[in-house]
């Protein structure tokens, strides 16, 4: 890989044995490439999909009132945003008109991608926003425009209505581009709730966020499962979740979640921070009589021998790991488990347990109280 997704420390078993959902859909598979590369397992479920206009129609319109109004100003937000405006218009023999007119404008962009779209093009910028946001974007309008101007406003996904608002309110007229649009997956596609579930039950370590349009479709399909709450409490305990940067946070922060996010708002820094999270704090050692054991993710190593257990198995494990030698009892697996099933159902479970790790003597059934693991 090149560009912003190099990540200098790479091991291919940096993240083996865990499970990551990955949300994103373009570029969707450079991420999951890198995460795979590292050993996890992935589990994608585009929550939205970028999608290019039904026809160039609008674009088109949206050009030529650009052309008509030679604005003073022109927002750009996305490199592929721009990347894509320039392609209709160009097919629509606009092209040079559009470079001509905004050649005399005051360009000021999000971020250094959209830096790079608009250098693409053969122009060159003002500045840029201070925290790569629109919001941050608007500020620096205003701050250097406090007299009313025509702003052309290249939108990305969905309009941010309440910041261009601000623009208005300022007494600046305000013209959007909208090369693309998020569109919510096909009917027919159920990946999302099969990431929903997973998170759920057990079955992920992180679900990644590079969109905060992906955290709201997500969140409003689980709202739509009944299963919204249970989501948010997975993904406050167990369930890491990541964002690229803080415009993405925002909606996880909004519902009490505290995501990871790099310091460095790119895709790179995302795959490093996961690995750094998932192999510092989500990897647990249990010493006992068989050896130092490691679990990570779905995974156990006890002396040597790696095993993956299903998530119910991999719950009870953990639980009489953790305990260190005390004593669980029947009723505390019990509740851990889905359904809450009656003791003979856990002692089924303890049983096949057992047979999976390999090391029968490993936990020790203490009769009429519980189970502990042989230290």
């Amino acid at each position: 890989m090149t560009g912003d997704l190099e990540v200098p420390v790479f091991r291919p078993d940096q993240l083996h044995g865990f499970r990551i959902g990955v949300t994103s859909d373009r570029r969707s598979g450079d991420l999951i490439d890198a995460l795979e590369r590292r050993g996890a397992q992935v589990l994608h479920a585009p929550t939205i999909q970028m999608a290019n206009a039904d026809a160039d129609g609008p674009v088109i319109a949206d050009t030529r009132a650009v052309l008509e109004a030679r604005p003073g100003i022109l927002l750009a937000t996305t490199a592929y945003g721009i990347r894509r405006w320039f392609e209709v218009a160009d097919a629509a023999g606009l092209g040079d008109a559009l470079v001509a007119v905004l050649a005399d404008a005051d360009i000021l962009v999000r971020g250094p991608k959209a830096r790079g779209g608009i250098r693409a093009a053969g122009l060159d910028d003002r500045g840029m926003s201070d925290e790569e946001t629109t919001a941050s974007l608007i500020d620096r309008v205003l701050e250097r425009y406090p007299e009313g101007q025509v702003v052309a406003v290249q939108v990305h996904g969905y309009t941010d209505e309440p910041q261009l608002d601000r623009l208005r309110a300022a007494g600046h007229r305000v013209l959007t581009a909208s090369p693309y649009r998020w569109l919510a997956p096909d009917a027919s596609d159920n990946r999302v709730l099969r990431l929903i579930d997973a998170a759920c039950s057990g079955r992920l370590d992180c679900i990644t966020f590079t969109s905060a349009p992906a955290v709201d479709a997500l969140f409003g399909t689980a709202e739509l499962l009944g299963r919204r709450d249970e989501l948010i409490d997975a993904m406050s305990t167990r369930v890491l979740a990541a964002a690229v940067g803080p415009v993405t946070a925002a909606p996880l922060i909004a519902v009490g979640l505290n995501p990871i996010q790099p310091e460095r708002h790119r895709m790179g820094a995302l795959i490093r921070l996961v690995c750094e999270e998932l192999e510092q704090r989500r990897v647990e050692y249990v010493t006992s009589a068989h050896g130092t054991i490691e679990m990570r993710g779905s995974m156990i190593t006890i002396d040597g021998v790696c095993t993956t257990l299903p998530p119910s198995a991999l719950t009870l494990f953990r639980i009489i790991a953790r305990a260190g030698g005390a004593v669980v009892t029947r009723a505390q697996l019990a509740d851990s488990l889905p359904g809450r099933p009656d003791d003979h159902a856990v002692e089924v479970a303890l049983s096949r347990l057992r047979l999976a790790i390999g090391a029968p003597s490993l936990i020790t059934t203490v009769v009429k109280r519980g189970y502990r693991l042989n230290v």
